[in-house]
């Protein structure tokens, strides 16, 4: 630690990354569908269903194409609570979590709104996604998941 009389060395900076990357086929197609307000995952050799579909199968690194839908509900496999800040996906105190889609493998990272009430957050809370009213094909067109039915 200096001492009173001391001053820091300060030199403003700028992280940039002055690239593009197109998201590619597999993750295009899931873009597009949550603009449809549909969930889609990968199907694999294996005949598992990968959520959120990725390009390769995670198990056997098998590419992946067969794109089929899912219905956006599932349970909650971990989460944490955080303080609302500006640009968050909902106007209060909420949950990211870890969410398994039903009849997929894998989990979707994302909002949770249980209404500001960490109490109505558990391990196993089933929930369905809250749909954008307006959306443009990506990720916060799915504004979140909310519990389905009594919370408790």
């Amino acid at each position: 630690m200096g001492t009173a009389g001391d001053e820091s060395l300060c030199a403003p900076y700028r992280v940039e990354f002055p690239f593009e990357r197109t998201v590619g086929t597999v993750v295009g197609t899931f873009l597009g569908g949550l603009r449809e307000a549909r969930l889609l995952g990968a199907r694999t050799e294996r005949g598992t269903v990968v959520c959120p579909p990725a390009e390769f199968d995670p198990v056997s690194g098998a590419e992946l194409r067969d794109l089929v839908e899912l219905e956006p509900v599932g349970s909650v496999q971990a989460w944490t609570w955080v303080a609302h800040r500006p640009g968050d996906p909902v106007g209060h105190d909420f949950a990211w979590g870890l969410i398994a889609i039903d009849g997929a493998e894998g989990a979707l990272f994302h909002a949770v709104d249980v209404g500001g009430d960490p109490a109505g957050m558990r391990h196993g809370l089933r929930v369905r996604a809250r749909w954008a009213a307006q959306r443009r094909g990506e990720m916060s067109d799915l504004t979140c998941f909310e519990p389905i039915g009594d919370p408790a």
